[in-house]
C-alpha cells in the first residue's frame, strides 16, 4: 500500500498481542505430538489386529504427497509411496478398501519397500482414512502379514474400517493443525513486518515492492539528519512520509511543524515563517513566534515548497543555511536547529531550469531524494487499501456495505488515479454512501470517469445494449478517458497533453470545454 494509516490498529500494542498469540499456536502442537499420536495407534495395532506390521499413511495438505507418518518396524523411516502405481495410492484416489492373501501376486511399490527394509509382506489389508469435513480420503491404514499362516479375513476388515473411522477424526485433526501452524508462521512473518512499519500509532501499509523501497529508505535517511525532498504526486503521502522520517529519527520527541507553502499569501509569509514582534505592522498586536522558531530541536516540514515566492526564497535559504533569523519587526537574532524536510508536486530541476526556482535552494534542499510512486505504478497496493477504506468507512458511517465486486476490483486496479490514495479514499466514502446495508459495491455506482471505463470495458467484451452501440456516445466517452490519461500523464500541462493527442492546443481546450472535465493540476 502507499498510505500512511492512522489507528489501523489503534496501537502498536494490537500487533504485539497478535503475534503473542500466534506464537502460542504455533507452540501448542510440535511434530513430536504427533509422532506419539501416531505411534500409540501404530503400538497397539498389531497386537489388536494379530499382524506383524501395520503403518499410517497421510496425504499432505496442499500437495498430491502421501507420507507415512509413523510404521512399526521402520525405525521413524518416512515411506513416500506414489499416488500412482501403489496400492496405498489406489485406495486413496478410489476410497475402496484393499484386502489380499496373495501379496506377492500383486506388482507395485510395496515390493521396492521389501526390498529396502528386507520385510516380505504375504498378505495385507488397506482402509482409506476418509475426510470428514470433505469428500475423498485423506489417507490410509494399512496392516500386513496376519499372524501365523491365517488368512485376513472380511471380518478383520470391518475391524480396520472401524479403527480407521475414529483415526479419522484424529488424522484430519493433525492435518489441519499442520496447516494452521503453517499459516501462523506465514501470519507471523506478515505480522512483523507490519510492525516494522509501525510507529506511534501510524501504519505505513507497503505492499508493492516500490513503496518497500521507499520504506527502506526512508530507515536509512531518518538515522542521519541530512535534509530529504519528497517528490511525488498530490495524494501519495508526502506528508506521511514526512511525519515517518520524523518518528524514525533521533528528533522524535521533539516538535513536528507542518506548513504547505502554496497556502500562505506572499504578504503574509515573512511573518509565517519568522514571526513578527509587537506593532511590526498593522494587526500585529502581540509577539508571534515564526515556523522556523516553533520547529526548533524539530523537524520543520515544507510541503509544497515549489510554490514559494521568488521573493521569500532567499530568506528561507539563508535561514537554512545559517541556521538564524530574526523576527519582522525585531533585531534580535534567532537561532535554530531543526531539521528541514520539504516536498512538491512539481519538477524542481526543471523550475530551477525556467527560472521559477532558486538553484542555491534547490540544492540545500536537495540533499537526499524520496520519489514516490503514483497510485496507477502500484496495482498491488489497491486491494489491500480499498479494504481499509471501506472498513474505516463503513465505521464512521455506520453501515455494513458487504465488499466489491470483482468487476470494481478490476475497473480499480486499471484505472489512473489522478488524485492518487486520496482520490481512492474518496471514491469509496462516495460507494459506501451510496450502496444499501449487506449488499456489495457494483460498478454501476461508479464514478464518472471510471464508470465510463466500466462501460469502454463492455463494449470491447461485446456486452451492453443496443443503445450502448451508439457511435457519437463511444467516442464522447472515448475521448474522456483519452484526455483524463493525457492530462495525468502530463500533470496538467495542456500544450504536452495536447501534443500526445495530437490535437492543437486550441482543440484540447474546446474538448475539455464541451466534456466539462476539470484540469487541475493532479
Amino acid at each position: 500500500m502507499i498510505e500512511f494509516v492512522d489507528n489501523i490498529s489503534k496501537s502498536g500494542s494490537y500487533l504485539a498481542m497478535l503475534k503473542q498469540q500466534l506464537s502460542r499456536v504455533a507452540g501448542a502442537w510440535s511434530i513430536e505430538d504427533y509422532r506419539s499420536f501416531i505411534s500409540f495407534y501404530s503400538s497397539i495395532l498389531p497386537s489388536l489386529m494379530k499382524v506383524e506390521r501395520c503403518a499410517v499413511f497421510v496425504m499432505e495438505m496442499g500437495s498430491k504427497e502421501i507420507c507415512s507418518i509413523f510404521g512399526t518396524g521402520i525405525d521413524y523411516q518416512q515411506i513416500k509411496p506414489p499416488l500412482v502405481g501403489s496400492i496405498v495410492g489406489d485406495v486413496i484416489n478410489s476410497g475402496e478398501s484393499f484386502l489380499t492373501n496373495e501379496l506377492e501376486g500383486h506388482v507395485g511399490y510395496h515390493t521396492t519397500i521389501e526390498e529396502q527394509t528386507g520385510f516380505t509382506g504375504r498378505n495385507m489389508i488397506c482402509v482409506p482414512i476418509k475426510s470428514i469435513t470433505e469428500t475423498g480420503a485423506t489417507g490410509a491404514l494399512q496392516i500386513l502379514n496376519k499372524e501365523g499362516t491365517q488368512s485376513f479375513t472380511t471380518t478383520d476388515l470391518a475391524q480396520l474400517e472401524e479403527v480407521a473411522h475414529f483415526l479419522s477424526f484424529s488424522i484430519e485433526s493433525i492435518v489441519l493443525n499442520q496447516e494452521i501452524l503453517r499459516i501462523a508462521s506465514s501470519l507471523g512473518e506478515e505480522v512483523g513486518r507490519l510492525e516494522q512499519n509501525s510507529i506511534n500509532g501510524i501504519t505505513l501499509i507497503a505492499e508493492s515492492q516500490a513503496m518497500r523501497d521507499v520504506l527502506d529508505l526512508v530507515r536509512t535517511v531518518s538515522k542521519s539528519p541530512v535534509n530529504v525532498l519528497i517528490q511525488g504526486e498530490n495524494g501519495t503521502g508526502k506528508e506521511l512520509i514526512a511525519r515517518m522520517i520524523h518518528q524514525l529519527g533521533s528528533r522524535r520527541e521533539q516538535p513536528f511543524v507542518a506548513v504547505n507553502c502554496a497556502s500562505i499569501p506572499g504578504n503574509l509569509m515573512e511573518s509565517q515563517f519568522f514571526g513578527h514582534e509587537k506593532g511590526a505592522f498593522t494587526g500585529a498586536q502581540a509577539v508571534r513566534k515564526g515556523l522556523f522558531e516553533e520547529a526548533s530541536g524539530g523537524t520543520l516540514f515544507l510541503d509544497e515548497i515549489g510554490e514559494m515566492s521568488l521573493m521569500m526564497q532567499p530568506k528561507v535559504l539563508r535561514a537554512i543555511q545559517e541556521e538564524e533569523g530574526s523576527r519582522v519587526g525585531g533585531n534580535v537574532v534567532l537561532h535554530y536547529d531543526l531539521r528541514i524536510v520539504s516536498a512538491t508536486n512539481r519538477d524542481l530541476p526543471e523550475e530551477v531550469q525556467q527560472n521559477r526556482f532558486r538553484e542555491d535552494l534547490f540544492f540545500r534542499l536537495f540533499s537526499v531524494e524520496i520519489i514516490l510512486p503514483p497510485l496507477r505504478d502500484r496495482a498491488e497496493d489497491i486491494l489491500p487499501l480499498s479494504l481499509h477504506f471501506l472498513k474505516m468507512t463503513n465505521e464512521r458511517f455506520d453501515k455494513n456495505v458487504s465488499g466489491f465486486s470483482s468487476e470494481v476490483i478490476s475497473l480499480f486496479e486499471i484505472f489512473g488515479w489522478p488524485g492518487n490514495v486520496r482520490q481512492l479514499q474518496k471514491e469509496i466514502e462516495r460507494l459506501v454512501a451510496l450502496t444499501p446495508d449487506g449488499q456489495i459495491i457494483q460498478p454501476e455506482q461508479l464514478s464518472r470517469d471510471l464508470h465510463a471505463l466500466y462501460t469502454i470495458q463492455d463494449m470491447g467484451a461485446g456486452k451492453g445494449t443496443e443503445g450502448d452501440l451508439a457511435l457519437p456516445e463511444q467516442i464522447k466517452r472515448l475521448e474522456i478517458i483519452l484526455i483524463n490519461k493525457a492530462m495525468r500523464r502530463t500533470q496538467g500541462n495542456k500544450s504536452k497533453a495536447a501534443k500526445l493527442l495530437d490535437i492543437s492546443r486550441q482543440g484540447l481546450d474546446k474538448k475539455i470545454k464541451r466534456h466539462n472535465l476539470t484540469t487541475t493540476r493532479p
